[in-house]
């Protein structure tokens, strides 16, 4: 018996000392521990001292009777299993103890090994109930910080750009300083855009919806695509961009808008957090029914401190070093999430000061590959252009 079960405690309520004795030797040997008391006043007493996870309750008791104790446990508890035994056993008292909200019913005399069944069994959904409560705070708590967080991350931009306007409106300006003013409201409005983007791709991801196709995909081309789409962008920063994937395709099935979401958002991140002439290379290669593509910068890194929180949600490294570049927080976890729907995985190598790689390892579609000569070469390359 592991340690978990060991801590478990079932309260057994019998008016004969025999059926107590009897089953606090079988729980013993179980290994779980137990407590008797001889009738409903006392065992809804030690119930409510000692909240068991288990109680076995005989019906026909004098003074509180079997059903009343079922429906009280279920007042001070609603997760507490109750198992009714009896020596009267119908048909008829079986649905009314069932309707009064026991797990299960053991009509008297038993064996020890229905007893056991019955307590394991009853242990088990005890176990799966409390799991399903915890799961369930848990997500209550990261919706109410998911939307406390959205909603300042909303506000902000929105306050910003009012006030803006505000200034527009009742201040005379140049044109010059009124373009400014207006570019200012624009990036304000494209943060909202964003952050609105990754909120309901987040919540798409959550719900399992992301993910709408299983379809043969090539990544190279797919990663050939977003880097042509960040060539200006790139070059405005003094970023080089390679691309050094197989010409003759890198294939998986899955959503083809999923995966373009993943890799864009590693690709925007390792332009934005590089530095002027600064690399972004890009890796693709099949390996051991793997298709294993890395996204990799030569820019300012990432602490050590922040690589185990890295793909949380909202979670931004704070580093002097890193530019004030526009965010959510939210690019990171919504990649490992695709990445896991995908049923592949991706990690994070980083140095500080020296740059990151992002490698994302995603089940290959073999049967979609080209059988390769003894002239190929895995690695056979497009630089800079990416065509």
């Amino acid at each position: 018996m592991d340690e978990a079960a060991a801590a478990e405690l079932v309260v057994v309520i019998d008016d004969e000392y025999a059926m107590r004795l009897s089953c606090q030797k079988i729980l013993a040997k179980m290994g779980i521990r137990s407590e008797t008391f001889e009738d409903g006043a006392r065992g809804l007493d030690g119930i409510t001292r000692l909240k068991p996870d288990l109680v076995v309750v005989d019906l026909k008791m004098p003074g509180i009777s079997g059903m009343e104790v079922i429906s009280r446990v279920h007042q001070i508890d609603p997760q507490i299993v109750v198992v009714v035994i009896t020596g009267y056993a119908t048909i008829d008292t079986a649905i009314q103890a069932m309707k009064c909200g026991a797990y299960d019913f053991l009509p008297k005399p038993f064996s020890p090994e229905e007893l056991r069944l019955i307590v394991k069994r009853g242990l088990e959904r005890r176990r799966l109930a409390l799991e399903a409560q915890r799961h369930e705070l848990e997500r209550a708590m990261l919706t109410r910080r998911f939307v406390t967080f959205v909603s300042h991350q909303l506000r902000t931009p929105l306050v910003a750009v009012h006030q803006y306007l505000s200034v527009m409106q009742q201040v005379e300006q140049s044109p010059a300083a009124r373009q400014e003013w207006i570019g200012r409201c624009l990036v304000r409005i494209e943060e909202l855009q964003n952050l609105i983007a990754d909120w309901l791709t987040l919540a798409r991801v959550e719900s399992g919806t992301l993910a709408r196709e299983k379809i043969q995909v090539d990544l190279s081309q797919v990663v050939r695509g977003i880097l042509e789409g960040y060539r200006d962008l790139a070059a405005a920063g003094r970023v080089s961009l390679e691309c050094r994937v197989p010409e003759e395709g890198l294939f998986v099935r899955g959503d083809r808008n999923c995966l373009t979401v993943l890799f864009d958002n590693l690709v925007s991140n390792a332009i934005k957090y590089n530095r002027p002439g600064g690399t972004v290379t890009v890796t693709g290669s099949p390996q051991a029914g793997e298709t294993v593509v890395s996204v990799a910068d030569s820019g300012i890194g990432i602490p050590e401190k922040d690589l185990p929180n890295l793909f949380g949600e909202f979670f931004r490294v704070k580093d002097e070093a890193a530019p004030k570049a526009a965010g959510t927080g939210l690019g990171l976890h919504i990649c490992r999430k695709i990445a896991g729907e995908m049923g592949g995985t991706i990690d994070v190598e980083s140095q500080l000061g020296t740059g990151s790689r992002f490698t994302v390892h995603l089940p290959a579609a073999i049967e979609a590959q080209r059988p390769m000569g003894s002239d190929d070469h895995v690695g056979t390359e497009t630089r800079s252009d990416c065509r």
